[in-house]
């Protein structure tokens, strides 16, 4: 094989390799169009705009449930908001929640670790797991609350569409995170 059919080879695989990569990281990295996607709830703009979005046209409330966006109030680190998906229900003050653009920019982590710190257990306040220091970070959020994927007219949350996370955690501490391009 002479060299300018190895080079030639070589920026073939490199093309394929950026035809299936761009598409993955141009589509839906940031909270709002992946809580989106995995929710069903359909609601645009930043993740701040979401709550008062939401009212009239999704349920709304303080307790957490499997399928619901946990809507997080805009602060000075984080001045768009941030939205994220509840996967499952740990106990009345911990839930697992999937999100996009949290721990690295553009990355998914499903099933990570939150926690109700506020004062009421009303939700209002959470710490939420950090993959840069392997646990719950150290900054207490503000959150508006959760936005239901049934109408208003519905008791129950919409779940068909939930992400599920393989089977066995990637994390001693039984919390799973994944990235893109990891399933």
């Amino acid at each position: 094989m002479t060299f300018k059919t190895l080079t030639a080879r070589f920026a073939l695989v490199l093309s394929c390799i950026l035809m299936t990569a761009t598409p993955a990281l141009a589509s839906g990295l940031q909270c709002v169009p992946y809580a989106r996607e995995v929710s069903g709830i359909d609601i645009r703009g930043n993740a701040y705009t979401w709550w008062d979005q939401a009212e009239g046209r999704y349920a709304r409330g303080h307790a957490p449930k499997v399928g619901a966006v946990l809507a997080f109030a805009a602060v000075a680190k984080m001045r768009n908001g941030h939205v994220a998906m509840v996967s499952e229900v740990v106990s009345d003050r911990e839930v697992l929640l999937d999100h996009a653009n949290w721990s690295r920019p553009g990355g998914i982590e499903r099933r990570v670790r939150a926690i109700d710190v506020s004062e009421a257990g009303d939700w209002s306040k959470v710490r939420v797991w950090y993959g840069p220091v392997g646990g719950l970070g150290l900054t207490v959020y503000p959150t508006k609350g959760f936005i239901y994927a049934a109408r208003e007219d519905r008791a129950e949350p919409d779940t068909r569409q939930i992400a599920r996370a393989p089977s066995g955690p990637s994390d001693p501490r039984g919390i799973y995170t994944l990235v893109a391009g990891d399933d």
